[in-house]
């Protein structure tokens, strides 16, 4: 990705990010706060944003309380911000208050490979050893060999084995049509504990990296139990060149600096909102590129492969246990593919793109392009948060 003088950013508001029915809502929110040199837990209840970590000192906490959507909604607060303010503050300084990304302790995990149309563009990347130039060519033949053969599959059936057979005899096989439709799903840890950025912070991308996207999810809000508790936006950056090489760089391709985006808020399982709820969410992404690019794309969770919760069991289970509970980006059904600097060049990001990715229920995500290693250092860790916490004597 090239780099370039600063852009500006956007002038984010409350309207601009929170729900739909925000006023239904139970939201959460993380907020650094300059005088605890640390994050405080906090409930979104219309433009104030209020103080919850003397009642739960970390998000993981709250997710693990029977009534976290009544302590959301009800509990006496500390400290009360007002949001817009909060949305205005820059990002990458420590003396003023300003959004976090909503997860703390919690494990980042991801499933990929969930949706047919990025199924097949995992299977191009690898084809295309991760050369943008012939994309195109590879995507005709593979769509002409593999598209129809996947029409309707269930994976893991009697039915995706015939196709397996079928796929090996035309030497199309791939590991990723592996994940894609056979019994086990691709499940890996996306980003660090506490390495994820929030609404209007830097995205990063690799410098080097000349083919990549974004890749907007639904992400699920899991407890130590294995219980979705709630969901939020989220931005698994991919970058296809490197990913193309070799699956076995996946850890390169995903995990880099500011290279994982969750929110804005969690919106908590209610009445109104639950798991039959995010099985049919919409997703939508913008991108404004600074040259005035726009680039518009959408994806419905209906047309996921797996059952969201075939994804959880697949992540917790007796096989595996999360005790601080875990966050699972569900995949995604958007792969851009048209060109953008040149023909035959694909999509690829470019430094100050505004990435937009918004559900009417969950709100909007926003954030800024650079590079990883023009982003803001990621220099708090577990270690900080647990000092934070015990200067406050809420531990």
């Amino acid at each position: 990705m090239e780099s370039a003088a600063a852009h500006p950013r956007p002038v984010l508001t409350g309207s601009c990010v929170l729900p739909e029915d925000a006023d239904r809502a139970a939201l959460v929110a993380r907020v650094h706060a300059p005088e605890w040199d640390g994050p405080c837990v906090a409930a979104v209840r219309g433009e104030r944003v209020v103080d919850l970590t003397a009642v739960v000192p970390t998000v993981s906490d709250l997710m693990e309380r029977d009534d976290a959507a009544a302590v959301v909604r009800e509990a006496d607060g500390g400290r009360v911000w007002h949001l817009d303010e909060l949305l205005a503050a820059p990002h990458g300084r420590r003396d003023v208050p300003h959004l976090l990304a909503p997860v703390d302790v919690q494990v980042i995990k991801a499933a990929g490979v969930t949706f047919t149309g990025s199924l097949l563009e995992r299977v191009i990347e690898e084809r295309t050893g991760g050369d943008p130039a012939q994309a195109a060519r590879v995507r005709a033949r593979v769509e002409r060999a593999v598209g129809g053969a996947l029409d309707g599959v269930r994976p893991g059936s009697p039915e995706a084995d015939r196709v397996k057979e079928l796929l090996v005899a035309e030497r199309l096989w791939s590991p990723y049509l592996e994940v894609g439709i056979g019994p086990d799903p691709e499940v890996f840890t996306k980003a660090p504990v506490l390495s994820a950025v929030g609404v209007g912070a830097d995205i990063g991308v690799l410098g080097a990296s000349v083919w990549n996207n974004p890749e907007p999810e639904v992400v699920l809000v899991v407890d130590s139990r294995g219980r979705v508790r709630g969901a939020t936006l989220g931005n698994d950056v991919n970058l296809r060149d490197v990913e193309g090489r070799s699956a076995l760089l996946l850890g390169r391709a995903k995990d880099n600096n500011a290279s994982c985006a969750i929110g804005p808020f969690i919106r908590l399982f209610d009445d109104g909102f639950d798991l039959d709820t995010v099985r049919g969410l919409d997703v939508g992404l913008r991108i404004d590129g600074p040259e005035g690019y726009a680039l518009h794309g959408s994806s419905s969770m209906r047309e996921i492969s797996r059952d969201v919760l075939d994804l959880v069991a697949a992540t917790h289970g007796p096989h595996h246990q999360y005790p601080d509970g875990f966050v699972l980006f569900t995949g995604t059904l958007f792969a851009p593919t048209e060109d953008r600097r040149a023909p035959g060049s694909g999509f690829t990001h470019e430094h100050g793109d505004v990435v937009r990715i918004s559900s009417p229920r969950l709100g909007t995500l926003v954030n800024t392009v650079v590079t990883s290693e023009q982003a803001a250092p990621w220099t708090f860790g577990v270690r900080a948060l647990t000092r934070s916490l015990a200067r406050r004597g809420v531990l």
